[in-house]
């Protein structure tokens, strides 16, 4: 149903929708409240905890737009009960032109430093007059263009009346399991009336669309089997002499990995397997052993790799424990004239084995037998894009690897179409990292330690979350730090590193710090993944408290990779209970696993799960709070509806709609 058929939504304003990714009804009643406002809980601004959010109801007296400070803003003088304090927001200047002196609700964070007066930076607001006729908990949405909080919500409350939300799980089902029918859950979660509708409404919602998604993975694992087409002649024994090559024995997860992926290529069905384990568990050497047994087979074998580095990282490995089977590199910046030899060598089958970024699954790369696949660091793909790789290849055998552990549950709900092995250990060798929480008064004492490992020729990492500074002035970023630690680190060579680099520049910074030219890499989250420089001992995180506790120990594992002892440095921008529990996680786990499940606790599953991708697929349920065990529930429901008492031939073609759409979702 298009939304010019509800009333008062006009053409322009259709398009104001669409910049929402809302383009029908159906669409519209999907658009989740991005927050609520409880006006039964409206807060006096100067009894509100510093960095809390809060709802505060107050006049504006005046407001100003300044434009020529370094990020122009708009501020507002507010009065609260005779406090009077400011409100500002940075780089909005059309918020002057909604702002008039008068009556407002604003909700948002409040800063109430000691000393400093309060004030709200970048709050939402809606005249207090909108709010007159409205009670209890009021649902707050996203906005484009000139879309209001009374526009959006009068479009929902039809749109639910017009296109009432119908759940593909079987009836019989519905009763069995307890919940709630879907359309109530829809009503409650755009107009509820308690905190436990908000929490009942979301689960229900979850359920829904997790039993959907889960069930789109059985369909598609049910649609044929994967028969294998590429004969493998590679023995045990030629295994276990490669396995010999390297300088390290496997551990006992390696070698039962590698057993595993060795009994699926000698299988009557095609391997399509993920390979799961923490930082430094040795992932890389068994995607190794399954490219031999490819080579070693008469085949061809591809690399993907997310960043060039870590594919020129993969590259040199190929190199060295493969040398007589012929390797290309085929990345973004090869120069043209190479890139010709390279997929011409490929076409002939003189190279045997390709590593490569995005280049490798262009349209003109042609192979002539390939049947071995590796995805590294998965998550960074879409899975049309890991299709692409293997589709080159007839009936490919496909390994992808994640070093992102997350609980094997959440891996039956976005792997549900692969097999998975899990390696727990590490190896013998691997260093334990010291991780500790810096508070502000020891920062210096912190520089001057680095500063006296530099000397004795370490190096060291500082991560920040973002390239430039936020609106708020809270966020650590890499160009303000590199310009700051400068002057208060004399002597040490600093090089700074951050997406907006072009490849090129990129690749050089890196080289040149692991060959030992920089002592200190100023760096975004680029060096999260595959970045192995054994000589780095330590590791710096600003604002860790903005960064999922995954993607922290994430970092973590850059550092402890050589013989000496390493550390990594926590620093935080809020004193939040919250922040201190997430934090204290991290400097007491070293187990990616239960850091992980630690992580789904604290942020619950729809923060978890959330994705990124162009088609919509879970991208709405990230808004909402609800536990995992939903997923749980979710999994049993999709295991009872296929036990065949149950007619589900329109689930059948919803699973394979919703599949589709997966082809582009990349995991946050």
């Amino acid at each position: 149903m298009k939304l010019t058929e509800l009333k008062y939504i006009s053409e322009k304003r259709e398009k104001e929708f669409f910049k929402l990714g809302v383009r029908t009804c159906e669409d519209l009643v999907r658009l989740y409240p991005r927050d609520y406002l409880d006006l039964t809980h409206v807060s006096r601004i100067t009894e509100t905890e510093h960095n809390a959010q809060a709802l505060v109801a107050c006049e504006v007296l005046n407001a100003e737009f300044n434009r020529f400070s370094r990020r122009p803003y708009v501020k507002a003088l507010c009065q609260q009960e005779g406090c009077v304090f400011t409100a500002i927001w940075f780089n909005q200047p059309y918020v002057l032109q909604k702002l008039k002196p008068g009556r407002y609700l604003f909700y948002g964070r409040v800063q109430n430093r000691y000393g400093m007066g309060a004030s709200m930076i970048n709050p939402s607001f809606e005249p207090a007059a909108d709010n007159k006729n409205l009670k209890g908990i009021i649902p707050v949405y996203p906005l484009a263009g000139t879309l209001t909080q009374k526009v959006v919500r009068d479009a929902v409350r039809q749109a639910l009346s017009a296109v009432p939300p119908s759940s593909l799980i079987p009836e019989a089902l519905l009763g069995k399991y307890e919940v709630v029918p879907l359309a109530e859950s829809y009503r409650r979660i755009h107009a509820p009336r308690s905190q436990e509708d908000i929490k009942k409404a979301s689960a229900r919602i979850a359920l829904e669309e997790y039993f959907l998604l889960i069930s789109a993975f059985r369909v598609i694992k049910g649609y044929g089997d994967r028969v294998r087409l590429n004969a493998y002649s590679v023995t045990a024994a030629d295994v276990a002499e490669f396995m010999a090559r390297f300088p390290f024995e496997f551990t006992a997860g390696q070698r039962a990995a590698v057993r595993e992926v060795f009994a699926n290529l000698h299988s009557p069905s095609q391997m399509n397997r993920l390979l799961q384990g923490d930082v430094g568990s040795g992932k890389t050497a068994v995607a190794l052993a399954g490219m031999f047994m490819a080579v070693r087979s008469g085949h061809q074998a591809a690399m993907l790799a997310p960043t060039e580095v870590l594919a020129r990282q993969n590259f040199s490995l190929i190199r060295k424990y493969l040398p007589e089977y012929g390797c290309a590199l085929l990345v973004g910046s090869t120069p043209a004239a190479e890139k010709r030899a390279v997929k011409a060598a490929l076409k002939s089958g003189e190279t045997a084995i390709v590593c490569g970024t995005h280049a490798v699954i262009e349209r003109d790369v042609a192979f002539r037998d390939l049947a071995f696949v590796v995805c590294d660091e998965q998550q960074r793909f879409g899975v049309a894009q890991r299709a692409s790789l293997s589709d080159k290849g007839e009936g490919c055998d496909v390994l992808i690897m994640s070093a992102a552990p997350i609980p094997r549950t959440l891996s039956l709900i976005f792997y549900g179409d692969l097999d998975i092995t899990e390696i727990k250990d590490k190896p013998a060798a691997r260093q334990e990292i010291s991780t500790s929480v810096i508070p502000e008064r020891k920062y210096g004492d912190m520089l001057a330690y680095i500063s006296g490992q530099v000397k004795l020729g370490r190096q060291a990492y500082f991560v920040c979350p973002k390239i430039e500074g936020d609106d708020e002035g809270t966020v650590m970023s890499v160009t303000e730090l590199f310009e700051e630690l400068g002057p208060k680190m004399p002597g040490v060579r600093l090089a700074l590193l951050h997406g907006r680099m072009k490849d090129k520049q990129k690749n050089a910074v890196m080289q040149a710090f692991k060959d030992g030219e920089y002592d200190c890499l100023v760096s975004t989250t680029v060096i999260e993944v595959g970045v192995d420089v054994p000589n780095a001992t330590i590791m710096v995180i600003y604002n860790a408290e903005r960064f999922g506790l995954s993607q922290l120990h994430q970092l973590r594992g850059r550092v402890g990779r050589g013989l000496q002892k390493s550390y990594c440095f926590l620093l935080t921008g809020s004193d939040t209970p919250q922040a201190r529990e997430r934090l204290s996680v991290i400097k007491n786990n070293t187990d990616g696993f239960k850091i992980a499940e630690a992580d789904l606790e604290l942020r619950g599953a729809g923060d978890f799960m959330g994705t990124r991708q162009s088609g919509r697929v879970l991208s709405e349920i990230k808004n909402l709070k609800f536990p995992a065990s939903v997923i749980f529930t979710a999994k049993a429901v999709s295991d009872e509806a296929f036990s065949g008492n149950f007619e589900i031939s329109a689930l059948r073609r919803a699973a394979l709609e919703k599949y589709k759409a997966l082809e582009n979702v990349v995991l946050n």
